[in-house]
Formats: C-alpha cells, sequence, structure tokens
C-alpha cells in the first residue's frame, strides 16, 4: 500500500516522538572518517570508550572464555560503545591457505551478541613474541623461519623480544615477505588471510574495521628504533610496504571499513613513527604504556603527541586500542583524563585476565572482569577499576569537537563544539549531539546546562540528548551532580521542519 507524503511525514513524526531517546543519539552504523575523527552515518563525529576481549590460548575465540550476551549487557549498561576482538592468526589459517570458517563463526558470535548492544568491534589479528615457539602467541606455525636457532633463552614477555635471535630471525623473514609453504610470500598468505577475514565480516553494520597486526615488532633492527625519533629506515622501508599490501587485500572485498595499521611496538613508550600513508579510510592504532614505574607523565604524553602528528600527516583517523593492563587506578585515571585532553577514543587493556601469557604482572591484575565464566556482578567484577573506567563522554556529537573534560572529585563534566559538520553540507534531521552519562557516577541523578542547544532527553537519562538551536554555531553543555534540572538559553526546534529558536536568560556557567 503507498502511503501519501503528508501521511507519511506525519507518521514519521509520531514515531519519532515516541521512539527511545537512544534511537536518536547512538552512533549509527557504518562508521567512516573524516581526517583524524570517526564519523557516524549521520555525519556525527563519534567518540568510542570499551575494552580488548582477546583469548590468546586454543581455541583462540573470545566465547571460549564464557564471553557472550551477558557480557555484551554489562558493556553496554556501563557506557562502553566498543570492543577490540582479537583474533589469532593461527586459528583463522592454521595451514597454508587453508582458512578455518568455524572458527570464524566462533568470532561471529561474539561480534553480533556486541552488535545488539550497539557496541561497535574493532577486529584485530593480535600476536605476541610471534608465536608459541617463542613463548607468545599470533602468527600459524608454518609461518615461522627461524633459520634453525634455539628459542632460547627464555625469558618471557616482553624480555624474549630483545633476548632471543629467534625470534628475531622470525620477524626479520616475515618482514621481508620471504617465500614460505608453497613459494609464497608469508605476509603475500598473511594478507590473504586477512581479505578471508574481511569478506566474511564486511556486511556486519558495527564492524568498524580491521587492526591488521598488533605491535610490529621490528625483528634484528629494533635497536635503532629505541630513541625518540623511531627508525625511518624501518617504518618506511618494511612496515609501510605491509600495511599498504594487507590494505590492499581488504580493499578487494571491502571498501567501506576502515583499515587500521599499527606503529612498531617502540610507539608504545615513546618513539616516534615514520609510517607513510596507507591510502584512504585508514586510522591508526596506537599503544600507550610506561615502563619507568614512577612518574610517566612526559612518556604517557609523547604518544598521543606522535599520533596527532601522524594524523595531521597521513589525515587518518586515531583510536588509542590498548593502556592499562593494572590495577593501579592512579594509573588509568591519569590515562583517561589524557585521552580526553587529546580528544582520542579508546579501548582499555584488558576486559579479563583470561590466561594471558603475555602480559605484564599475573593475569587477572588488568582485568574488570575476572571470569567470563560467571555473571558480570558482584565479586567478578573490580568495580573501583570499573568506576574510574565508566566517565562520561561524547559518544556522537553533532559539530566539529573542541573539547570535553571530566573532573573526578566534582564530577562535573564540560563539552564544547561547534556545528559546523565535519567535512562540510549539513545535518539530517534529528543528528543530534549524545553525551553518555553513566549511572555509576551519578546514581543520585545530575543537573545539565546547554548554551547554544536544549536537551531533548528526559531528566536523568543515561543518554543525554542534545539538539543545537537554530543559528547558533557553537554548543557548551555542563553536567553535575543533582536533581535532574535542566537549563537552556534557547529552545532547539522539537517537530518535523520546525525551525524556532527564542532568547532566553543565559545560565551562568562559572559555578
Amino acid at each position: 500500500m503507498r502511503v501519501g507524503f503528508g501521511r507519511a511525514l506525519a507518521v514519521a513524526a509520531l514515531l519519532l516522538g515516541v521512539l527511545p531517546a537512544a534511537a536518536f543519539g547512538a552512533p549509527s552504523a557504518p562508521l567512516g572518517q573524516k581526517g583524524r575523527w570517526l564519523i557516524d552515518a549521520r555525519g556525527r563525529a563519534v567518540v568510542l570508550h570499551g575494552v580488548n576481549m582477546v583469548y590468546k590460548r586454543p581455541p583462540y575465540h573470545a566465547a571460549a572464555t564464557g564471553f557472550g550476551a551477558d557480557d555484551a549487557r554489562f558493556l553496554r549498561r556501563e557506557g562502553f560503545n566498543t570492543v577490540r576482538l582479537g583474533l589469532i592468526h593461527k586459528g583463522v589459517e592454521p595451514t597454508p591457505g587453508g582458512y578455518d570458517d568455524a572458527y570464524l563463526a566462533q568470532v561471529a558470535r561474539s561480534v553480533d551478541a556486541l552488535s545488539k548492544q550497539g557496541i561497535f568491534t574493532l577486529l584485530d589479528f593480535h600476536q605476541d613474541l610471534y608465536n608459541e615457539r617463542f613463548q607468545g602467541e599470533g602468527l600459524a606455525d608454518w609461518a615461522v623461519q627461524d633459520d634453525g636457532l634455539p628459542a632460547q633463552p627464555q625469558v618471557g614477555f616482553p624480555g624474549n623480544y630483545a633476548a632471543m635471535p629467534a625470534l628475531n630471525r622470525a620477524f626479520d623473514h616475515f618482514w621481508a615477505n620471504d617465500p614460505g609453504p608453497g613459494g609464497v610470500g608469508l605476509q603475500d598468505r598473511y594478507a590473504d588471510a586477512w581479505r578471508h577475514v574481511a569478506q566474511r565480516f564486511r556486511g556486519r553494520m558495527r564492524v568498524m574495521g580491521y587492526d591488521i597486526f598488533n605491535e610490529p615488532w621490528p625483528g634484528s633492527a629494533w635497536p635503532a628504533c629505541a630513541n625518540p625519533t623511531g627508525c625511518q629506515a624501518f617504518d618506511q622501508q618494511q612496515l609501510t610496504p605491509f600495511s599498504r599490501r594487507v590494505a590492499k587485500r581488504i580493499r578487494q572485498v571491502d571498501r567501506r571499513n576502515l583499515v587500521w595499521y599499527e606503529p612498531n611496538v617502540l610507539f608504545d613508550f615513546g618513539a616516534d613513527t615514520n609510517h607513510g600513508d596507507t591510502g584512504p579510510r585508514a586510522g591508526m592504532s596506537f599503544h600507550d604504556y610506561c615502563l619507568s614505574g614512577g612518574d610517566c607523565g612526559e612518556l604517557e604524553e609523547r604518544p598521543f603527541a606522535n599520533a596527532e602528528a601522524q594524523a595531521g600527516r597521513a589525515a587518518d583517523a586515531l583510536l588509542l586500542t590498548e593502556f592499562g593492563a593494572t590495577d593501579d587506578l592512579g594509573s588509568i585515571e591519569r590515562m583517561v583524563q589524557r585521552a580526553d585532553s587529546h580528544m582520542v577514543g579508546w579501548q582499555y587493556w584488558h576486559y579479563c585476565g583470561c590466561e594471558d601469557p603475555t602480559t605484564s604482572g599475573s593475569g587477572s591484575t588488568q582485568a574488570v572482569v575476572i571470569d567470563p565464566k560467571r555473571p558480570p556482578s558482584g565479586d567478578n567484577v573490580k568495580s573501583a577499576k570499573l568506576a574510574v573506567l565508566a566517565r562520561p563522554y561524547p559518544q556522537a556529537i553533532a559539530g566539529t569537537p573542541r573539547a570535553w573534560r571530566f573532573d573526578r572529585v566534582t564530577r562535573r563534566f564540560e563539552l564544547s563544539y561547534s556545528t559546523a559538520r565535519l567535512g562540510g553540507g549539513r545535518f539530517r534531521f534529528r543528528a543530534d549531539t549524545q553525551v553518555q552519562v553513566p549511572r555509576r557516577r551519578y546514581s543520585g541523578g545530575y543537573d545539565v546546562r546547554v548554551a547554544g542547544g536544549q536537551a531533548m532527553s528526559r531528566a536523568n537519562a543515561a543518554s543525554l540528548r542534545v539538539r543545537a538551536c537554530a543559528g547558533r554555531r557553537a554548543v557548551r553543555v555542563v553536567v553535575t551532580p543533582g536533581s535532574g534540572r535542566r537549563r537552556a538559553d534557547c529552545r532547539a526546534p522539537t517537530g518535523v521542519g520546525q525551525r524556532r529558536a527564542g532568547p532566553r536568560r543565559a545560565p551562568n556557567f562559572t559555578g
């Protein structure tokens, strides 16, 4: 049955009035990119907060740990909107050119469980120490070429990187794309495996892209990279061509999702990157850890500064895909504040301990949820750590972000943005800004004050929806603990085609 345009418009208006606020505010798939920013299907800037979920032991998929629908609901309830989900190359391609689609079906279970909760998944080919032979995990056994050297000395993670010649030989052969079984280059096989994975997952709307190689280690060239300027030769002559090779294979089957490359692992500790451009719809996935054990302020700042410089050169999106792995709440708080100051989204390492063979300290130290086989509640959750990570943030911004910050003591959150759409053009109807306001931080409710717009969601909603007033070029939002009071200096349009805005007394934002 065909419906006249006027009637259809009226029905649309009715539905818009009764659907949940989250239906309008939540980032809409698929995610794209404008310069350093992720954007959603409406063109809004998107900010991601979430966790990693990587199981590094056979059978190498998250479902084997018990991670499932209850964990996805828990993450969404706490305000998280992304998970970096690990795949292990050995699980994907156990024999040369032979892909295990039953393994990928298990990965898809986790992707679908997260998607049902509106959570975006970054698929990650994870490795540490290349392979189990070197006390790590990652690439398939058939991809190990160590020139027959013994896997000695064994000092574990991360010491084997520097101490074990056989491990460095294996990386050297990989970066050289030396022939493996059947005379096919090791990288060529690896890139083809990514092509197979991308073909399998390209249609899932909340898959946000492919993190092609976790923490690339330079192999025998590593001493030249251990300095603040990094290593131009390795980054430009080996790492960049590898990233381009994998991106090209992925693009043969998926031109929509972002391809995320990583700088070499020494970037995590302050070395700069010389990685080249990999083309459009790309992002840089970077990590930030401190090895000093003391005041890490400058060392933690350097990866952010280097990442922003790289985004400026290559016009790539940025995402902090690892930090933490600790129970030191001060360290975690310092990092999330730093990410806010740089307006960078993040994924904490890690959701669980999960028998991690390659982490600093005990596996449970890194966890938010201790055992995914048990419900994520009570003493199975590290509540103090969760209270640091679950913080207010702008999930989707209908404009260009200028700044946001959160004071953990006063619980005051501030956001400012211009109403100019990233990349130009105009927003479609009701492309509102959404601020996630975790109940864990505001159990007694919150007050909101808006200049240049108006709060449109119900009082104390977990998803605060803000709409700009007609003609306003900037919006400022302030959230403080309270009882649900809302103040604004103008009225935002509320109906289809409605474009009214009236001046009101400007709120005092200095208190």
